[in-house]
């Protein structure tokens, strides 16, 4: 059922479909997070073992909220790696197994990446389909990945 919340069926369509990229990122990169942390090793091994762990917690936050909002906008949400493997921007590097340095580096250009995307993302659902809703999501996300590439930026000076 198409909700009637002041939204045209081609801008829903339109915001669904971009949400349903988010969240592939989003998605994968909880993976890549979740990869750096079962294999981060060295000497500041549990530092960054549980900074690691933190951001993919936060990270599930983040997904489950892009998630339900595609719900709410009367849309299915994909939901098998395949799916979000074909959708998402971030560039996975199977069986590599970084150094501390270069899982930080990777991490730090996914969420620079992810933030200029939402960037575009929060003016088309603003702008373009008058979905503020939608917007103020992705500002929060936004802001977060602003957080988390501040504090892999600081490791990296």
């Amino acid at each position: 059922m198409i909700p009637k919340i002041g939204i045209s069926e081609i801008h829903l369509k339109k915001i669904i479909d971009l949400l349903s990229v988010v969240l592939s990122d989003e998605m994968t990169l909880y993976i890549k997070t979740r990869k750096f942390h079962w294999n981060v090793a060295g000497e500041s091994f549990m530092e960054l073992h549980k900074l690691f762990e933190k951001q993919y917690t936060e990270s599930e936050i983040i997904i489950d909220e892009v998630a339900e909002r595609i719900n709410k906008l009367g849309s299915k949400t994909i939901g098998t790696m395949n799916e979000f493997t074909l959708l998402s921007r971030i560039v996975e590097h199977p069986n590599k197994y970084p150094v501390q340095k270069v899982m930080i580096s990777e991490l730090l250009s996914d969420h620079e990446m992810i933030i200029a995307e939402l960037r575009k993302d929060i003016d088309v659902c603003s702008d373009e389909c008058h979905d503020a809703g939608s917007a103020d999501l992705l500002t929060k996300i936004l802001q977060q990945h602003e957080s988390t590439a501040w504090i892999l930026r600081r490791y990296l000076s």
